[in-house]
């Protein structure tokens, strides 16, 4: 029987399945993730919970504790589940609330910290927010010789997907920060030693400080055992995931982060998950291409910088997902692009089927906006509670019809997939012809009733479960579902009643809340005496509607709720017995969450590419872009941005951009990353023609703010990004630079970029170095892979004379003439002119010395051509795709412009000896 429950048995309302919340809800309590909440510490029931509000303090590094001896913060209860010891809270203004043990103190005293509570059943509202904080990660360093390998366990509470990471190359401390970032975590685990007596590891400072508003836990060393994850993972990954356990038999921080984690989730869930039932992935940094947290910011990838409510940005501009798990697979290959040229070739095979083929297109989109979130589902689906209550039970009931009706759109999305041709389409087709899919749903519907699904509105929902299993299987749920029959009939006689007693036109409503209660709407008509009778109790008045109850209608409610408790307890043995045939064949639902998700990711990148005229990209050792666009301004209302072309390869890998302020070079260098990622994560791109080289890092220095939090100028934060830059960059990267070393003197600026840009020219990585220093276009005369290029402005006057300044957009070949660009915005400001004609003499004087011109001597000039011919015939020869005879008029055009530069060379060096 189950145990008692002081919550009325309501659907849809808090803990309700109508909102997909788990039934395993944290023993830590519900409500506030900042409420700080203790546990009996010899009991590991959840109902003994008891919770406390701290005053506030003025700042989080204030609130640290005095220094003490570092205590334990999670033991083991008899159960053998993690509790907590008695704990005082303290709250922290802008942060969640830690718990902390009594006596510990520094940074080590940070002690468990209540997680949220209410995990499953969030819905983000804004698109962007597809991902909302629900994933739960533990992080180990290594010790002594060992320091600097890390592992990583993350699982989401939606999703019972665990992925394993371990990262020990080159920049191994960004790479966790990284993906942590994408990930947007719930709540940290770390060991305690990690940060014992205040000394905290270089690993804990760099968690703390770029996550201060995410839940950080210590928990105890012995509990990132690597055996102890070996065994969970050889105990809960399904058998289809098996070769992941033997991948990581030898990653020993992985599999004690691992530990940890599995340990963790069992106790603030009060479930564990059935044996064999979890998705196990290993996924190594390699796999993916890295775009840093910064990047992800300035590139505004899938937050506004302005809005963080708005769709203006790259994963509004593709977001077209009918599904969770699309989005949420939409979001994590924006962070993450592809690195294997081959799936993405894939992706885009499928994607231009899915153009060409519009009864295809508009199936598939059909189809899969009838699941629900597969992922979610399944999560709660290979959870075992450990108490039995009426609301697990109501819970539970609901998952099966969840189920059943995702079972039931399979049929469709196969006969929608029947005539694909493209190899992913096939390979996904293939995989939903399992017959366990079949097998499952025969098992579902020897249990389910036929018409039975899943159905939006709390009392349609409420009916379905009353009478989800079929009559006949338990005689004594056949009597319940009777009584409960009776007392609804009785509740809308007694309604019907009370409506022709009073001559009031009332109907029966239902909510999670009330349970039934009676409505009115009065057009016009007015109460006897002007007032209600007073045997309608908690009225409530909306406009010319009201709400009531009755006293007898109470006394229904409750003895409908008692029904519904031996209805849902009896349905519930029936219900767990089914689940338990269901988990034998786990893997197949997890093949069909993957195929969901996947072809609702594809519909949306095909989607995308139907509201723009967007090109299927190639893959080339070039990045060559036709008439680029923004994506994201593109989508803007009123604003058609310039389309621009780009080149950079091998001969001339590094790209100086110069203009004025507002001619366009900031927008220009984000177009160019933008469409990078879109090519890498499988997407069309918005251009005429566009071919990339595939970037292994993708990293951007843009803005010129300070950063009050951290007391940083302008100038230490261009150091620190340039220096993450320079510390992690590959010969394979895509780096964009904007504007750096302004936030120092003219002098010191120039020296720093012509530093910088010394040291990436040694590398083979694609740059683009967008600058206000012009100096720096003397890099062209001394390297011959650098190339010059700047934004077009035209000058012209109006009526009165006065001249104004437009700007183009364009991109062009060579160096910017445009000089006094500021001194001509002043001028638009209400500065004196007398001001301003003084600020022109003193700049003509400086200009002199600073802005010299050098030129290249005629030698320097021939390796120059030299160079670009080699680069030229080195690319034709790896990428090109002509015909003999186009190859060689394509040749002899090369010879051509060879000869013609050497000319030139010669020519100029015969007039300066004369």
């Amino acid at each position: 029987m189950f145990q008692s429950s002081t919550e009325e048995v309501t659907t849809g309302g808090g803990g309700t399945p109508e909102s997909g919340q788990s039934s395993g809800v944290s023993p830590l309590g519900r409500g506030r993730h900042d409420v700080p909440v203790s546990m009996d510490p010899g009991s590991s029931s959840s109902s003994s919970r008891q919770s406390s509000r701290a005053p506030n303090t003025s700042s989080r590094r204030a609130s640290s504790p005095a220094s003490g001896p570092s205590q334990h913060l999670f033991r083991l209860g008899q159960a053998g589940h993690f509790i907590p010891p008695s704990t005082t809270g303290s709250s922290f203004r802008g942060t969640p609330r830690f718990r902390k043990t009594p006596g510990s103190g520094g940074p080590g005293a940070h002690s468990a910290r209540t997680p949220l509570t209410e995990h499953t059943g969030t819905t983000c509202s804004s698109a962007a927010s597809t991902s909302c904080a629900s994933v739960i990660v533990a992080v180990v360093e290594g010790r002594g010789l060992a320091r600097g390998e890390i592992g990583m366990a993350s699982l989401n509470l939606k999703c019972p997907e665990l992925v394993l990471s371990q990262f020990a190359d080159t920049g191994t401390y960004a790479k966790v920060i990284t993906k942590l970032h994408i990930l947007v975590p719930l709540e940290i685990l770390m060991p305690d030693t990690a940060s014992e007596k205040g000394k905290g590891t270089k690993l804990f400072s760099l968690i703390t400080e770029n996550f201060q508003t995410v839940a950080f836990t210590a928990i105890q060393r012995k509990y990132f055992n690597e055996r102890k994850g070996l065994e969970y993972l050889q105990q809960l990954c399904a058998p289809e995931f098996g070769t992941v356990v033997m991948e990581v038999q030898a990653k020993y921080y992985c599999l004690a982060a691992a530990a940890s984690l599995l340990k963790y989730l069992e106790f603030i869930q009060n479930s564990i998950y059935a044996p064999k039932s979890l998705k196990v992935i290993f996924k190594g940094s390699e796999q993916t291409a890295m775009i840093d947290s910064a990047s992800a910011t300035n590139l505004e990838l899938v937050v506004n910088n302005r809005d963080r409510r708005s769709e203006h940005t790259l994963f509004g501009v593709l977001n077209y997902t009918k599904t969770m798990g699309g989005g949420r697979r939409l979001r994590s290959n924006i962070l993450e692009p592809l690195l294997d040229v081959d799936t993405i070739s894939l992706r885009l095979d499928a994607i231009q089927e899915l153009l060409q083929e519009e009864e295809l297109f508009y199936g598939l989109r059909n189809a899969i906006g009838h699941f629900l979130d597969i992922d979610q589902l399944l999560s709660v689906l290979v959870q075992i509670p450990k108490q039995e209550t009426v609301q697990v039970a109501e819970a539970k009931i609901t998952h099966a019809i969840q189920l059943k009706h995702t079972l039931d759109l399979v049929p469709s999305l196969r006969m929608v997939l029947k005539k694909c041709t493209t190899a992913l389409l096939k390979a996904y087709s293939t995989s939903l012809e399992d017959n366990r899919f079949d097998t499952i749903l025969e098992q579902i519907k020897t249990v389910i009733n036929d018409d039975t699904t899943y159905m939006k509105g709390s009392l349609s929902m409420r009916t379905q479960k009353c009478y989800a299993v079929r009559p006949n299987i338990n005689q004594f749920l056949d009597i319940a579902r009777r009584a409960y029959t009776e007392i609804v009939d009785d509740i809308a006689g007694l309604v019907d009643q009370l409506g022709e007693r009073h001559g009031l036109p009332m109907r029966t409503s239902f909510s999670t809340a009330r349970g039934f209660f009676i409505q009115m709407k009065l057009e016009g008509a007015a109460f006897p005496d002007g007032k209600l009778p007073a045997e309608f109790l908690k009225v409530t008045k909306q406009k010319n509607s009201y709400s009531f109850t009755t006293a007898d209608l109470m006394k229904m409610n409750y003895r409908c709720d008692e029904a519904l408790r031996e209805i849902f307890h009896m349905s519930y043995v029936v219900i767990c017995q089914l689940l338990s045939i269901v988990h034998e064949h786990i893997h197949c639902l997890y093949k069909l969450s993957e195929a969901v998700s996947m072809l609702d990711m594809l519909v949306s990148l095909a989607n995308a590419c139907t509201m723009s005229d967007y090109v299927r990209p190639e893959f080339t050792d070039t990045l060559a872009i036709k008439q680029g666009r923004h994506p994201i301004l593109e989508r803007i209302a009123g604003r058609q941005p310039v389309s621009n072309n780009s080149y950079i390869s091998d001969g001339a890998n590094f790209v100086i951009v110069t203009g004025p302020n507002m001619s366009g070079k900031s927008t220009y260098l984000k177009q160019v990353a933008l469409c990078q990622i879109m090519a890498q994560i499988g997407s069309f791109v918005p251009a005429e023609y566009a071919s990339f080289r595939i970037a292994d890092q993708i990293f951007t220095r843009i803005g010129v703010d300070d950063d009050f939090e951290t007391n940083s100028s302008t100038f230490m934060v261009e150091m620190k990004e340039v220096s993450y830059i320079i510390h992690n960059v590959s010969s394979r990267s895509l780096i964009i630079i904007d504007e750096l070393g302004r936030g120092t003197s003219a002098e010191e600026g120039i020296g720093i970029c012509h530093s910088v840009c010394e040291f990436l020219l040694s590398l083979k990585a694609f740059t683009l170095f967008a600058t206000h220093f012009l100096e720096l276009c003397q890099l062209e005369a001394l390297y011959p892979n650098v190339e010059n290029q700047h934004m077009e402005v035209q000058h012209s006057r109006g009526e009165a004379g006065a001249e104004t300044v437009v700007f183009t957009h364009v991109l062009c070949r060579g160096r910017s003439e445009e000089r006094q660009y500021g001194l001509r915005a002043a001028e638009m400001t209400a500065l004196p002119q007398s001001i301003i004609q003084n600020a022109k003499a003193i700049s003509l004087r400086v200009s002199q010395h600073l802005l010299a011109k050098q030129q290249s001597d005629p030698e320097t000039q021939q390796q120059r051509a030299v160079h670009h011919l080699a680069t030229r015939l080195l690319q034709t020869a790896r990428n090109s795709k002509l015909d003999q005879d186009s190859l060689r008029i394509y040749l002899k055009g090369l010879k051509k412009n060879y000869e013609a530069s050497i000319q030139a060379t010669m020519q100029a060096g015969d007039v300066e000896e004369e």
